[in-house]
């Protein structure tokens, strides 16, 4: 092959990949594409994780959107790591990391080498890629698919080993080492975690070398972490997605802070006397203006939410979110609900882990229900009959839910009270604007009352808190 064909081929690929990573929801433009290839005609393609860097630093916009980019790297430029495809072709080899063979003496040999690797003091992170791609070969192979192709699944793959087994015996290596059992049971679970995301970054490449890199990012990669609906989130994604909140609350309260001092600097009254004296020293020509202090606008919140079945992972990540940008606002209160409302205030005290506010808000979900369905029309009488001095004339009243009711009656006469006893109402809806009104969902009803706004994500949440916020 000459090297026209090998930079031709180089140049495919790496079109395909800005094109994946703007199908994932990155936001790549032209001027940024060529960057790229700039900053890597200047670096040696020997190192590739000095390829990744150079392909991030000039790609990607936000922290929360390095996890898509890595997985798609590495889809498009793999790391020449295990057997791939060619394992299909010799069931019976044995790799140099151990037998191939799926069969129970393998599989407990295989736990144990795990296990030893994951408890080591120092892990071995090319150690760990290489047991990730021997475990998807021997444990996740789907062979059968047509005439000489196979398929890998890490699913089947983790169900076969059951890394989460191990948590036990990992946790207990780590307190023998010094640590105490809670602290041993988070490095436990990062481990277990980490290790499962190798995993399924291999099954990826695999099925990229049968398939192509296009199919997998057709199908198999997900959106990055502020573009993925939070009732499509996984366990891991929560964990990414609670890491984010605090930054992103912070971001935009700093963008917040400043938009309203140059609204203020706008509209406020023109101090003349200030104005007139520091014109002095550019010869009296007043090129910097002076304005009367003006008392800041603040609203006061309160935020209804439901914490029933699917929504409650946007619950309770939209009420942390609202709650790290409680500067921003007079004053807020928060009540959950299913069919019973309760407040949940206390749980958002400054400088908490959201850690343990998210198992604390997870703990009340119990409290907000009595007869175990969503009725939101009974939560909101029970709302209206118990805490409507909650809500006064410069209440913004913000209420969180998929509006699906079990077809309960919808008692739209009380919401209709509750908006008239506030300076605004809005809804935050996590479902697709398509799925309102299918089934049992009652959103059309409740947003000729309520502005009913859809927000599946960290995107559209923090575009609408910029709303609030004035």
């Amino acid at each position: 092959m000459t090297d026209r064909t090998d930079q031709s081929g180089l140049l495919d690929r790496h079109l395909a990949f800005v094109e994946a990573l703007r199908g994932a929801g990155l936001s790549v433009s032209l001027a940024e594409d060529t960057d790229a290839v700039a900053a890597l005609a200047a670096v040696h393609w020997s190192d590739r994780t000095t390829v990744r860097d150079a392909f991030a630093a000039t790609l990607v916009k936000k922290q929360a959107q390095r996890t898509t980019f890595d997985a798609l790297f590495d889809v498009y430029f793999p790391a020449m790591v295990g057997d791939g495809a060619a394992a299909a072709a010799d069931a019976d080899d044995t790799d140099a990391a151990g037998p191939s063979k799926d069969n129970a003496t393998a599989l407990v040999g295989f736990r144990d080498r795990l296990a030893e690797a994951l408890e080591a003091a120092q892990l071995d992170d090319a150690q760990l890629r290489q047991m990730a791609a021997e475990m998807v070969g021997t444990f996740g192979a789907m062979p059968g698919r047509g005439p000489g192709l196979s398929s890998w699944s890490a699913y089947t793959a983790l169900q076969r080993v059951a890394p989460q087994e191990l948590i036990d015996r990992l946790v207990a290596g780590l307190m023998n080492a010094g640590a105490d059992e809670d602290d041993a049971r988070r490095q436990a679970g990062r481990r277990i975690g980490a290790f499962t995301a190798l995993v399924e970054d291999d099954a990826r490449r695999r099925i990229a070398e049968e398939k192509g890199p296009d199919h997998v990012a057709d199908v198999a990669i997900r959106p990055s972490i502020d573009k993925l609906a939070f009732m499509a989130a996984r366990r891991t994604d929560l964990d990414e997605m609670r890491k984010e909140i605090f930054p992103l609350a912070r971001r935009l309260a700093t963008r917040l802070a400043k938009e309203q001092h140059s609204r203020h600097a706008r509209t406020a009254p023109l101090d003349f006397r200030r104005t007139v004296r520091a014109s002095i020293a550019t010869g009296g020509v007043p090129i910097t203006t002076h304005h009367r202090p003006k008392r800041p606008h603040r609203t006061d919140l309160v935020v209804l939410c439901d914490v029933s079945g699917s929504v409650a992972n946007f619950a309770q990540f939209t009420l942390l979110f609202v709650f790290a940008l409680r500067e921003v606002f007079q004053s807020m209160r928060a009540f959950t609900f299913i069919d019973h409302v309760h407040e949940v205030t206390g749980h958002f005290r400054p400088g908490a882990d959201p850690v343990d506010v998210l198992s604390d808000l997870a703990a009340s979900a119990s409290h907000a229900a009595l007869w175990g369905r969503t009725n939101y029309g009974r939560a909101f009488t029970k709302f209206a009959e118990n805490h409507a001095d909650a809500l006064t004339p410069k209440t913004t009243l913000l209420i969180l839910g998929d509006a699906r009711s079990n077809y309960s009656d919808l008692h739209e006469d009380t919401l209709r009270q509750l908006t008239s006893s506030v300076k605004r109402t809005f809804w935050l809806n996590p479902e697709h604007q398509r799925n309102w009104g299918t089934g049992d969902s009652a959103a059309p009803t409740y947003a000729e009352i309520v502005r009913m706004i859809e927000c599946r994500n960290l995107t559209q949440l923090s575009e609408f808190v910029h709303e609030l916020a004035w």
